[in-house]
């Protein structure tokens, strides 16, 4: 009976006559042999048919896309195939031919992708983003444990809201409204007192009614919370995390960001220290004429791309009704598919840029920085930068003002460089009873539901803090990827809950 190996540990086998189980991405013929592209999961496996094994060949060419099936055969090197091995095959078992696959191999809209995300999963590309994700989240929980946090669970359902009111989803619960967690912070505060570091890991909902390509309706977050830790400690906190995050997706999942197309090069630059600025001077750079002069340079060389652009597609548009063989067609189409999203893009970027740096050249103290802000600021920096100490108005109730400049408050945004914006965002705490009931007076709160949170500063109160950090948007950053909705396997997105 041979060995059953996973695909990724063949070069372990060679020689050796092997089985693998797993599912037929692809299929090509060569006059005698026909090829079969095997994935299961761990990789992509190359296995070989010859005509001369009359019936296993006329089995291997009827199958369908995504056939499930076992092969058998002799793991030999071949430095052309997928991880450098393939199987010669002197045997196949299918547990299912399957017929009609609905994602073929030429180029789909993204709607009909997302329509169809349950099998659109199974994409190399989908597959890779996937596991770097697996990554992230085994480094955060690491370097937590190494530095000694304990894992909170916090609860899903909340009596009341800690992000704003209006982004809350509400739920019956036997009778009485509840919603679904904005956050885990603020039982993290009370873990705090009894643990001193802990973090929470899980699903977060928003109510938000945005269709750009950073928000989700339900997205993970992972957040420390930490007692004794004030500002400064807390910015130090979210470098390290951050920092060995990166490290361990550079370290483990090469080959994941090569099939992504991610610049390594940019990802290798992340390290300490992160750049530093308060809200003032964010303001200010964002003023700056020379940032302006800069960023209309940009939309000119824009508009050169564009142009460039259009007379290309035409040219593969004309390459791709002249193809006679399917597989350049299906290459052409793809091509075509991938340049036309770049032309939309690029008309985006040149109908919004005058409106960014208008808006940039007027920002106005004291309003809250928007997502094309933060990506004006992030694209400054090789490194993540962090921005503390915002207006105190346009922040959570819960923030501690500065001392000396109660206008401010003591918190902390992280954005991600090439354009990515906020990843990190947290604060020192208000730990003075007299002062958060004074604020939560003032917001207009209705302080019952958040008499246990009260108690916390009645009994041995102390400085505290913690921060956010967003997953899904933390993966597309470290992914490259454009839009958010890649970043997690089902995502919710307003407007999509299917499947």
């Amino acid at each position: 009976m041979p060995t059953v190996a996973p695909i990724r540990d063949l070069c372990r086998h060679l020689g050796q006559e092997v089985a693998i189980r797993g599912w037929l991405y692809g299929k090509r013929s060569g006059g005698k042999i026909v090829f079969l592209l095997v994935r299961d999961g761990t990789g992509l496996c190359q296995c070989v048919v010859e005509a001369a094994q009359t019936d296993l060949f006329a089995t291997a060419v009827a199958l369908g896309q995504e056939s499930s099936l076992e092969l058998t055969g002799l793991a030999r090197p071949d430095v052309r195939a997928p991880g450098g091995v393939e199987l010669a095959a002197s045997s196949l078992r299918i547990l299912q031919n399957a017929t009609d696959y609905p994602i073929s191999r030429k180029a789909h809209g993204t709607d009909f992708l997302m329509e169809h995300r349950h099998l659109w999963l199974r994409s190399p590309r989908q597959a890779a983003i996937l596991r770097v994700r697996h990554t992230l989240i085994r480094a955060a929980r690491d370097f937590f444990d190494a530095n000694g946090f304990t894992l909170v669970d916090t609860p899903i359902l909340s009596p009341g809201a800690a992000e704003g009111a209006g982004t809350l989803f509400p739920v019956d619960f036997f009778g009485a409204p509840v919603y679904l967690a904005q956050t885990g912070q603020l039982y993290l505060e009370a873990a705090a007192m009894a643990l001193g570091r802990v973090y929470c890991f899980g699903p977060t909902f928003r109510a938000e009614k945005s269709k750009t390509r950073r928000h989700l309706a339900e997205f993970w977050m992972i957040e420390p919370e930490i007692a004794f830790a004030e500002l400064p400690e807390l910015m130090d906190w979210a470098e390290g995390l951050v920092c060995a995050m990166v490290r361990a997706a550079l370290t483990e999942r090469r080959e994941e960001f090569t099939l992504l197309g991610r610049n390594i090069a940019a990802l290798e630059k992340i390290a300490p220290p992160f750049p530093r600025l308060t809200y003032a001077q964010a303001v200010d750079l964002l003023r700056d004429p020379q940032l302006h002069r800069q960023l209309e340079q940009e939309l000119e060389a824009d508009r050169v791309r564009l142009k460039e652009c259009i007379a290309e597609l035409a040219g593969l548009e004309e390459q791709h009704t002249r193809a006679r063989q399917g597989w350049q067609q299906d290459k052409l189409a793809q091509q075509v598919a991938d340049l036309r999203e770049q032309i939309r893009d690029l008309e985006a970027q040149v109908a919004q840029r005058p409106v960014h740096i208008e808006h940039a050249r007027n920002f106005v103290w004291g309003e809250d920085l928007g997502g094309d802000d933060e990506t004006l600021l992030s694209r400054q920096f090789e490194r993540p930068v962090l921005i503390t100490e915002y207006p105190r108005k346009i922040k959570a109730f819960y923030m501690k003002p500065a001392p000396g400049n109660p206008d401010v408050v003591l918190n902390l945004d992280m954005l991600a460089p090439e354009g990515y914006g906020e990843i990190i965002g947290g604060s020192q705490r208000e730990d003075d009873l007299d002062a958060l009931q004074k604020r939560m007076a003032d917001e207009g709160m209705h302080p019952a539901p958040y008499e246990w949170y009260l108690d916390l500063r009645r009994y041995g109160t102390v400085p505290h803090g913690g921060f956010g950090l967003g997953l899904e948007r933390t993966v597309a950053w470290i992914c490259g990827l454009k839009h958010i909705r890649e970043t997690i396997a089902f995502p919710r997105l307003m407007g999509r809950i299917y499947p």
